[in-house]
C-alpha cells in the first residue's frame, strides 16, 4: 500500500480557520513537522484543501 509523506512548510497564521482545522487533523503543528498517512481519498481531499501549505512525498508502506 502506498503512503504519503506530508510536512508542514509554510505558516498557518493569518490562514483561514477551516485551513487551521485541516492541518491539525493531519496531525502537523510546527513548520517542518512531517506525519506519514495511508494513501487513501479522506487524506488526498484534506491534502488538497490546503496543499499551499503542504510538500506531499510518496514513500513505501509495508
Amino acid at each position: 500500500m502506498k503512503k504519503l509523506k506530508v510536512t508542514l512548510i509554510r505558516s498557518t497564521i493569518n490562514r483561514i480557520e477551516a485551513h487551521k482545522r485541516v492541518v491539525k487533523a493531519l496531525g502537523l503543528g510546527k513548520l517542518n513537522s512531517s506525519r506519514i498517512h495511508d494513501d487513501n481519498p479522506v487524506i488526498r481531499g484534506m491534502i488538497n484543501k490546503v496543499s499551499y501549505l503542504l510538500k506531499v512525498e510518496e514513500v513505501q508502506g509495508e
